[in-house]
């Protein structure tokens, strides 16, 4: 190896190519591919395993510099066993110099494409990270994933999920996408949707722990379930979706017709609330994002209604925005709301759009 620096992440100490992305969805610059703005993903990684009541084996099928993979091996304690998995043979070099740099005995360097893995070894947790859609690699990964096992499958091909490439979106996920306020939340339950339907082809299914879109990314976490029943309980819950964006209605339904034109979508929980109350974050500098976003995950309703964005409903009524908690709270009054992670601007309700309307108008120091 050369050019190399090294940083801090978490508790653990990364060897990285001095050339890397920083930010944003990240170019393939430098040796191995390396994006510090990923951190966070990886917090969310370690956070969300720590809340695991028993040990698994751990298979990071697509990791790179191994900088998932050692900070799960060196930070979770009930990581026994963790596979860095990549493809290039230039990544095996930064793992095991990652591996020494920690002192790891629990964590081993691989270099196989993630299908042999997977035919060769069965984990407890898989995680994918692709650069891009991971829509070629999940029935790998599928596969990959011993009995009750948990994916951990990120997407970072945000735009056409989020509805500004319909056609690719279509192609790669057969679902069709939502532009506008909606779209990260529609973007996610799309990618949620195609893993049910992989599963499904397997005679599995899927119990959702964890997901959330972030920076440039959406990310889910899901428990699989065994059995057709189980496949079928998952099937049961994919919807599609009818809106009007003259009128912002909003309106979903188990059948697909001209009307309810955008979707399939998972329509299903994003997150257990049990698994959620398990999850705890470090004080660390580094970690304060995580228990900020785990308040949100925790507080935030997690069911069909639909996602709104109070500067969709500014526009939309010639009326300036109230404080976003004092209208939350307003909301609360009369149905259930929340605020979401998705947007600071953007919430949840089990109200229908009149009502929400009427609560808008109704607060105080709105000038038309």
């Amino acid at each position: 190896m050369s050019d190399i620096t090294e940083i801090a992440e978490g508790r653990t100490r990364l060897i990285i190519p001095a050339e890397h992305s920083k930010g944003g969805p990240g170019k393939r610059t430098g040796q191995v591919f390396f994006n510090e703005q990923m951190a966070f993903n990886r917090d969310v990684s370690v956070m969300f395993l720590r809340a695991l009541d028993k040990d698994v084996p751990v298979a990071d099928a697509m990791t790179a510099t191994g900088s998932r993979a050692v900070r799960i091996a060196n930070e979770v304690s009930n990581a026994a066993d963790v596979v860095a998995n990549d493809i290039d043979p230039a990544s095996v070099d930064f793992i095991n110099a990652n591996i020494e740099a920690n002192g790891l005995r629990n964590c081993r360097a691989s270099n196989r494409d993630l299908n042999i893995l997977f035919s060769e070894e069965r984990f407890g947790y898989v995680d994918i990270d692709p650069f891009g859609s991971p829509i070629p690699y999940i029935h790998g990964a599928i596969r990959g994933c011993g009995r009750n096992g948990i994916l951990a499958i990120t997407a970072t091909d945000t735009a056409p999920l989020a509805g500004a490439h319909r056609a690719k979106c279509e192609r790669r996920y057969q679902s069709r996408p939502i532009k506008g306020a909606m779209c990260h939340e529609m973007g996610l339950r799309i990618l949620m949707c195609s893993l049910a339907k992989e599963l499904a082809k397997a005679d599995r299914g899927m119990e959702p722990l964890l997901s959330f879109y972030a920076d440039h990314y959406f990310r889910t976490y899901v428990r699989v379930t065994e059995g057709a029943a189980n496949a079928d309980k998952t099937l049961s819950k994919l919807i599609y979706v009818k809106y009007d964006g003259k009128t912002r209605e909003r309106s979903y339904s188990c059948e697909h017709d001209r009307e309810y034109q955008y979707g399939p979508f998972w329509g299903g929980n994003l997150h257990s609330s049990a698994h959620l109350a398990s999850m705890t974050s470090d004080s660390t500098a580094e970690e304060k994002r995580c228990g900020k976003m785990l308040e949100l995950w925790r507080n935030e309703i997690d069911t069909v209604p639909f996602i709104y964005d109070i500067s969709e409903l500014s526009s939309f009524l010639k009326i300036s925005p109230p404080p976003m908690d004092d209208f939350v709270d307003s909301l609360n009054a009369i149905g259930k709301a929340s605020k979401t992670h998705m947007c600071p601007t953007s919430f949840k309700t089990d109200l229908d759009l009149k009502d929400i309307i009427a609560v808008y108008r109704s607060m105080p120091g709105r000038e038309m």
